[in-house]
């Protein structure tokens, strides 16, 4: 019941993050414990749901127009710079700081293929950004954004809504692609979470229930041994 309790607010997170840019969804692994009784007796089974996983399935693209707004399409993270240290994260709605300098909405850099920072110049026209991650003001090649992905993927660690850590090497990723101009939607569905939800509630009810028939069964017991 517990662990039914930790993914019921795994669910709701989801739904409530079914309209964030870069989210991906969360769901709860649940393993069991078996000890054996004496002989003749059936095992002990327990389960236990403690290991958050996430879905890294690919979220819907939609078109925004934005000169800053860039979605990846296939494996990788962006980079982002922050106070904890280096991040990655799906959400690819950027702006640009005083200093020219492209950073998410909440003010940590984004950084390019070999961990700087990315400039625009104050006097840039257009700014434009190819599928290998390029980018380019004017025509001219300015700096590449850099695509990552952690050596071992079960090493990340979700730290806010869309931004990771990982413990262990991150590595370029090659394979991506970023398109300009879209980005990834959540890849929550909300039909499917507001299902399990259901389904969730229904098992937490029933061992509600077995608890509550298994101690007036008890109660019972120790009435009727007690006379």
């Amino acid at each position: 019941m517990v662990g039914l309790n930790r993914e019921m607010q795994a669910i709701a997170n989801n739904i409530a993050n079914v309209s964030t840019t870069g989210f991906r969804k969360e769901g709860l692994i649940f393993s069991e414990y078996i000890s054996d009784l004496e002989q003749g007796e059936d095992s002990l089974s327990m389960a236990e749901g403690n290991v958050r996983l996430t879905n890294d399935s690919q979220g819907p693209l939609t078109p925004t127009g934005g000169a800053y707004d860039f979605a990846i399409e296939g494996d990788g993270f962006f980079m982002i710079d922050t106070p904890d240290g280096q991040a990655l994260t799906r959400a690819g709605a950027f702006t640009t700081n005083d200093q020219g300098e492209l950073t998410t909405h909440d003010g940590y850099r984004l950084l390019d293929n070999g961990g700087a920072a990315i400039f625009i110049p104050p006097d840039a026209g257009t700014v434009a950004v190819s599928s290998d991650g390029t980018l380019s003001a004017d025509g001219l090649p300015l700096s590449q954004i850099g695509l990552y992905m952690p050596e071992d993927p079960n090493t990340l660690t979700r730290t806010n809504g869309v931004r990771f850590m990982t413990t262990g090497p991150i590595i370029p990723q090659e394979n991506a692609v970023i398109l300009q101009g879209y980005v990834e939607n959540s890849n929550v569905n909300a039909i499917t979470e507001v299902a399990r939800m259901i389904e969730v509630q229904h098992a937490y009810t029933m061992g509600q229930k077995f608890m509550e028939q298994e101690h007036e069964r008890i109660q019972s017991v120790i009435s009727t041994l007690g006379r």
